[in-house]
């Protein structure tokens, strides 16, 4: 299993998603993760509009490969480990990739506190 690999299986995973055929995009899942897909499909925003592979990195135990799934209930990045089963890349794990929220812009003399002093 290498990086090209995942990369194509990811975005037939992907596709299948895009197209709302979810027993598709569960080929590419391990046979744990199959029997459980209620958790996984509740966590994306169905219906999906748009979505894209961001990026895929190797990791100690295999690939770490995360999907940007755009749909009318919001945007998710879906963060996909892959690990070798039976000789091609298999989702092992699924999990919502959490961002932190940018802070509130800070109004009035709260937002020159952060500027003191960087002038000299």
């Amino acid at each position: 299993m290498d990086e090209q690999a995942v990369r194509e299986h990811a975005e037939a995973n992907l596709k299948a998603l895009l197209s709302g055929d979810i027993g598709q995009a569960a080929q590419v899942m391990s046979r744990e993760l199959r029997s459980n897909l209620g958790p996984i499909v509740a966590m994306l925003p169905m219906p999906l509009t748009d979505g894209s592979v961001e990026s895929i990195s190797m990791t100690k135990t295999g690939y770490l490969a995360v999907l940007r799934l755009v749909g009318q209930a919001g945007e998710i990045h879906l963060e996909t480990r892959w690990k070798d089963r039976d000789g091609r890349p298999t989702i092992v794990e699924a999990s919502r990739q959490h961002e932190e929220a940018a802070p509130p812009p800070l109004e009035g003399a709260e937002a020159t506190e952060g500027t003191e002093g960087s002038e000299g």
